[in-house]
């Protein structure tokens, strides 16, 4: 990972299509779901924005496109791993002309900032903790342990030297994962069936352009997003840190 800028990821890609569309419009959770398979596939801001820009222009060249704005961020997903692939090739050849060059450089993250965005969530986890602690007692405990698991990175932020980055967002999305993955086992079956009837139902108009592998992805993206929203918890990896 070359740059850090993951902060401002998830926001310039909403302004973006929020300009390309021109409205000024909420984000749906799918386009959320979306946007979280490129980020998980390595897809760079750059090759996400222009990919964003060809689908447009495609759309826009179709039948489809007159009269009818763009509404959701799915119809963009293959115009933005073609540029995906094409921003790779470039890197490429272009690292060897780099390698070896530059100095030391300045952390990219505040770190009172990194910590207080850590604080921020474990208080969150704690807060889910105690609210679901007599309802739902197996998803409390497991928050808990995520809670002082969280916490225990402010160790690592608070020791002197640069913070290894790759690191620290290593282990945040092991406990994003582990969050995840209580969530389905203990989350109420009720819920989980009304979010599938939800992904199921933004995405049939995208079945047919979308492959196989990234209809899947989309859809655990969304649950996973769905789920989180419903039970009030934040996700952790630096990609969200604002």
């Amino acid at each position: 990972m070359e740059t850090w800028n993951y902060f401002n990821y998830f926001t310039e890609i909403e302004e973006h299509f929020w300009k390309k569309r021109g409205a000024h419009l909420l984000v749906s959770p799918l386009d959320w779901a979306v946007m979280e398979t490129w980020q998980k596939a390595g897809v760079s801001l750059e090759a996400a924005l222009k990919g964003i820009d060809h689908a447009f222009e495609s759309y826009q060249r179709s039948r489809r496109g007159a009269g009818k704005p763009l509404k959701s961020l799915a119809y963009c997903t293959d115009a933005v791993l073609d540029a995906a692939e094409e921003s790779q090739e470039a890197a490429a050849g272009a690292q060897a002309k780099t390698n070896g060059h530059g100095g030391a450089k300045a952390e990219p993250f505040p770190r009172d900032e990194l910590k207080q965005y850590v604080e921020r969530n474990t208080g969150l986890l704690r807060k889910g903790a105690e609210r679901y602690a007599v309802t739902q007692a197996a998803i409390a405990s497991f928050l808990t342990g995520i809670a002082e698991s969280l916490g225990s990175v402010l160790t690592l932020l608070e020791a002197p030297g640069a913070v290894d980055l790759e690191d620290l967002e290593r282990r945040l999305t092991i406990l994003d994962e582990k969050v995840h993955a209580a969530l389905l086992t203990h989350g109420r079956e009720e819920l989980m069936l009304k979010i599938r009837r939800e992904v199921d139902s933004q995405l049939a108009v995208y079945r047919r352009k979308m492959k196989a592998e990234q209809l899947a992805l989309v859809e655990k993206q969304y649950l996973q997003k769905r789920l989180l929203d419903e039970y009030q918890l934040p996700r952790l990896s630096l990609y969200y840190f604002s």
